[in-house]
């Protein structure tokens, strides 16, 4: 499992570095939304990489909503800047999957250790 989330990272990574370049060069309609893209991957890039290192049930947890979360809003939001057209509702499941990952990532550190 160690492997998918390190190759997640990597991949989230690279596509924020790849898309900050393409960003500059968008359409002008586009620049903002390809760029909000960017941050978002590389914000969440370091953070499937802690999850390959914690590589137990509770981090795999918080990794099984953020990854999709990425792939849903990264994709929906690409979609919509390069072809005008709103993929419906995915952008915003993406962003709650983000967000409820982030938010159980919190619960799992406010609670008290196990035995």
């Amino acid at each position: 499992m160690q492997r998918l989330w390190f190759s997640a990272a990597g991949l989230a990574g690279c596509a924020a570095v790849a898309l900050a370049a393409l960003g500059a060069h968008a359409p002008l309609d586009a620049r903002e939304m390809v760029q909000s893209v960017a941050m978002i991957l590389g914000w969440h890039a370091p953070a499937l990489l802690a999850f390959g290192v914690w590589n137990d049930a509770r981090g795999r947890a918080v990794a099984a909503l953020m990854l999709p979360g990425l792939v849903l809003f990264s994709g929906a939001v690409l979609f919509r800047a390069f072809t005008g057209v709103s993929p419906g509702p995915i952008a915003p499941l993406g962003g709650f999957a983000l967000m409820a990952g982030w938010l159980v990532l919190v619960a799992l550190a406010l609670r008290s250790p196990r035995a």
